[in-house]
């Protein structure tokens, strides 16, 4: 007996006919993998109606074979018609409903027209993500805060070392693009500017153009731009790749508070250097600008100086600088969260670091949308 089994496995074969009582279909031979493109044509050839299918003739079916059946009754039961399965041995039935029981459920195709009411609950969903987002970012600041008191109190718990490891990381390391991309935003002002000024023959005047857009406005929020997008990233891909290799949880085992290992030093050294960077920004912003005067309208820099001496009052810097710590905050912040959402794989560590850099921006323009009214209204 079981050479027939052996042989009839290596050569597998399969019949499909009416049943011997003339209703329903019997299936007769071996169901199994090596037959299974055969048997799903087969099975997929029958016509749509109610179907009674005679097992009582399989002699060997695996989970291949199985599929091929529970097809069949998917196809029919989709139709609105139903297959009785009858003959089928002990084992077979019992594969079968294990087959049917791992198989996931189909999904029904949605409705591609949404109701005013669908509408109105993606929009209310969102809303509470948004403000749930919100809590979670506001949640981390008071712990940073928090922290940060504690290490105040007991300077032995504050982490030097890594306080002056990530100024170098955000800070030192992002001088050089932050300085080529303010001084390319100055030449390129003062290029337009005098392309428009000089039509009214105010060329002067793109002294005061360069000196406030920068001072003011563009040094700042293009420097926290370029930071949120390399170091928003840094963070959470640091502290969610510790995450993922469960770092952060032994860290906890060791009675280490990954708030004040991690967060503290991280978003101190932002608070501390985006004022620097925005600084330096503004100064190659302006050289920038300088340069381009001379060559565009013949503005030597000692007149280029002079103007921007007399024309510019010191309030539009200290608008700047007030920005800086408000955005290496948010920055920093968005950046923690995002890490500590990270999951144990990398889809998610890829998709929380993506969705970091993009809150960080929108929330940093947001932010100086914010100020800049602010200080409309307070006239400043």
């Amino acid at each position: 007996m079981d050479g027939v089994d052996e042989q009839m496995m290596e050569r597998p074969e399969f019949s499909i006919e009416d049943a011997d009582d003339g209703d329903g279909i019997a299936l007769a031979g071996v169901l199994s993998i090596k037959v299974v493109s055969r048997l799903d044509a087969a099975l997929g050839a029958l016509p749509v109606q109610d179907t009674r299918l005679d097992l009582s003739g399989v002699t060997h079916v695996d989970t291949a074979g199985a599929w091929s059946i529970l097809g069949l009754e998917r196809r029919l039961e989709s139709a609105g018609q139903t297959l009785d399965i009858t003959g089928a041995s002990k084992t077979a039935a019992q594969l079968i409903e294990t087959v049917r029981n791992a198989l996931p459920d189909p999904q029904e195709a949605e409705d591609g027209k949404q109701s005013v009411a669908d509408r109105l609950e993606a929009f209310g969903q969102g809303v509470v993500a948004s403000a749930g987002y919100g809590l979670a970012l506001v949640n981390y600041l008071g712990l940073f805060v928090a922290r940060l008191g504690r290490a105040i109190r007991h300077p032995g718990t504050f982490r030097m070392t890594a306080l002056v490891h990530h100024c170098q990381e955000v800070g030192l390391k992002a001088v050089p693009i932050v300085s080529l991309m303010a001084f390319l935003i100055g030449v390129v002002l003062a290029f337009q500017g005098s392309a428009q000024l000089r039509q009214f023959g105010a060329e002067v005047f793109v002294v005061d153009l360069i000196a406030i857009s920068i001072l003011r406005e563009l040094g700042i929020l293009l420097t926290s731009i370029i930071v949120a997008g390399r170091t928003a990233s840094a963070f959470t891909a640091a502290i969610g790749s510790m995450k993922m290799r469960e770092e952060i949880d032994a860290m906890r085992t060791l009675g280490l508070d990954p708030a004040t290992v991690l967060f503290v030093p991280r978003i101190l050294a932002l608070v501390l250097m985006l004022p620097i960077l925005g600084l330096i920004a503004n100064v190659m912003g302006l050289l920038g600008g300088a340069i381009m005067s001379w060559v565009e309208l013949g503005i030597s820099p000692a007149m280029f100086r002079t103007r921007l001496v007399e024309g510019t009052d010191i309030s539009h810097v200290m608008v700047g600088m007030v920005k800086a710590p408000v955005f290496a905050l948010i920055i920093g912040i968005i950046g923690c969260h995002a890490g500590m959402q990270v999951e144990s794989n990398a889809e998610s560590l890829g998709r929380q670091t993506s969705n970091a850099v993009v809150a960080a921006i929108f929330a940093v323009i947001v932010a100086d949308a914010g100020f800049s009214i602010f200080f409309a209204q307070m006239g400043i």
